[in-house]
């Protein structure tokens, strides 16, 4: 199981919620995924990198308490919809 969230306060409380039913449930989560991020992105605008700074309290939540794997899918422009896209979102040759 996969848990995917957003590098947002709201999103982060709502999967560790999760988090915590499953864990009752005895069902341990394989890893995070934090979707949708600026700060992978690697944002060059001056807002948007404002707005990447912003992420990286609930990265770090989830890196150092939440979970011990993680992965950070950066921003898109275009949803990764298709084997091609997947392919280079996951960076399979």
């Amino acid at each position: 199981m996969l848990i995917v969230t957003l590098p947002e306060v709201t999103p982060v409380q709502e999967a560790e919620a999760l988090q915590d039913d499953l864990h009752r449930a005895k069902i341990e989560p394989y890893a995070w995924v934090i979707n949708a991020s600026l700060v992978a992105a690697h944002p060059r605008d001056r807002v948007l990198a404002q707005r990447a700074r912003a992420e990286y309290p609930q990265i770090r939540r989830v890196c150092d308490a939440l979970a011990q794997r993680v992965v950070l899918v950066p921003f898109q422009a275009e949803e990764p919809a298709g084997v091609e896209r997947l392919q280079r979102l996951a960076m399979i040759p």
